[in-house]
């Protein structure tokens, strides 16, 4: 692996742990459509990192294309209120590697969640100053892969890498060109991998001794 001028970030499973928000999110909505259904927080884990569409047709099997996205747009409403709210679970030493990777990097996060989640992680996360642009699949519907080459296209990156914790962020990491850094701590696993780490403490030390 050459040395990266720049790392990409998956978000759930590698920055942060949402889901317990994002089950709540899904419940509310389906007692306020009067809908006779629930998903649990083990339901949902699974489905970290799926496209949308993907995690649609898992939980509203049945259902029509039109009605999964209408309901998945309402619990992206109430998500969007409780995400400043309440958040989620910050990996261990997130924060300040973050702030220590930003002085040696530059920093961007892509996410297959819906369209404006990644600014409220952000914001809650208060990371801001360190992250230089995000994009989400829920901006343009495109995979992972067409987003980073999207980000490595717009700021003329040279060397990125691609950080994220399932088997699906390898393979989208490898058709974007991009090696793969896998880190265990989060939803998935996967033996195709550049590295890996366990923590983030550990991510955050190896990449500023490059």
């Amino acid at each position: 692996m050459q040395k990266p001028d720049s790392i990409i970030f998956d978000m759930d499973g590698t920055l942060w742990d949402a889901v317990d928000t994002y089950t709540e999110s899904w419940n509310i909505v389906f007692t306020d459509l009067g809908i006779d259904k629930s998903v649990n927080r083990d339901e949902l884990a699974k489905m970290v990192g799926w496209e949308g569409k993907k995690v649609w047709n898992a939980i509203m099997p049945g259902y029509s294309a039109e009605r999964q996205e209408e309901i998945y747009g309402r619990v992206n409403d109430v998500r969007k209120v409780l995400l400043p709210q309440k958040g989620g679970v910050l990996y261990d030493g997130v924060r300040e590697g973050l702030a220590e990777l930003a002085t040696k990097y530059q920093l961007f996060i892509v996410s297959n969640c819906a369209k404006g989640i990644i600014r409220l992680f952000i914001d809650w996360a208060g990371i801001d100053e360190h992250i230089i642009d995000e994009i989400a699949y829920g901006t343009n519907y495109m995979p992972k892969h067409h987003n980073i080459k999207l980000l490595i296209d717009r700021h003329q990156l040279k060397n990125p890498v691609y950080v994220g914790d399932t088997e699906g962020d390898g393979e989208q990491s490898r058709l974007a060109g991009l090696p793969f850094v896998f880190v265990s701590y989060g939803f998935g696993a996967t033996d195709d991998h550049d590295v890996r780490f366990d923590n983030f403490r550990d991510f955050t030390e190896y990449f500023m001794g490059l």
